[in-house]
């Protein structure tokens, strides 16, 4: 009966250590978890400037095209 008796004060100290080895897990994981979520920190957005694209206007405004075509068109009837 001696014997039994001890078995039971093993099991009481192993339950003790199975609840601290769980908290201490537990504390170990969020830890983990919280380390992980703030590892960034906080980072200044970057906006990337918009590009503007200046046109440039000839002083002939479009008009030597159709000339050139005019032009084109008088030869081939001239040449008839």
């Amino acid at each position: 009966m001696g014997a039994s008796c001890c078995l039971c004060e093993n099991f009481g100290w192993m339950l003790k250590l199975e609840v601290n080895m769980k908290k201490l897990a537990l504390a170990a994981a969020l830890s983990l978890a919280a380390s992980t979520a703030f590892a960034g920190g906080v980072v200044e957005p970057v906006m990337t400037p918009a590009v503007v694209v200046a046109k440039t206007s000839s002083s002939a405004g479009g008009l030597v095209v159709p000339l050139l075509l005019l032009l084109v068109l008088a030869a081939a009837a001239a040449s008839n």
